[in-house]
């Protein structure tokens, strides 16, 4: 019984080394992944560098599951550019274009209007209950690409 042993434990071994093997890759690809997004959060100065377009909103210029690319740069936001925000009590980002843009001139706090090019009617009923206007913390990024 000594060569059968010696073969049964050796598939055992080999068993634990191809599942070792299997985990620490999986672990690989799965830190890969995390590194790649925290660096696009880096370059891009964005909390979510990737998203894709959930509705019809925004059509034609974007169709549903289209991914944007999103940047946040320290230019002030224009009207006609396209923003994703988050609403406070909201978990899914909203992707539209800006048609409004307000200055403080005091304070210098930037009040924002969006709509989406397919809506007939401004966000503000998307907005939280009582806000009228986006200020800069609500928004993620700017579609560059």
């Amino acid at each position: 019984m000594g060569w059968i042993g010696e073969s049964i434990e050796s598939v055992k071994s080999m068993k634990i080394r191809d599942s070792l093997f299997q985990f620490i890759t999986l672990g690989m690809i799965v830190s890969s992944a995390l590194i790649i997004w925290k660096g696009l959060m880096c370059i891009t100065g964005s909390e979510s560098p990737v998203v894709v377009v959930l509705s019809e909103s925004m059509e034609p210029g974007f169709q549903r599951g289209d991914i944007l690319f999103l940047q946040m740069s320290k230019d002030p936001i224009r009207t006609g550019e396209i923003v994703v925000f988050n609403i406070q009590g909201r978990d899914i980002p909203i992707v539209h274009r800006v048609i409004e843009v307000h200055e403080q001139r005091q304070s210098g706090e930037v009040r924002i209007l969006t709509k989406g090019d397919n809506n007939d009617v401004d966000d503000r009923m998307l907005y939280a209950q009582g806000q009228f206007w986006l200020k800069q913390e609500h928004i993620m990024g700017r579609a560059v690409g």
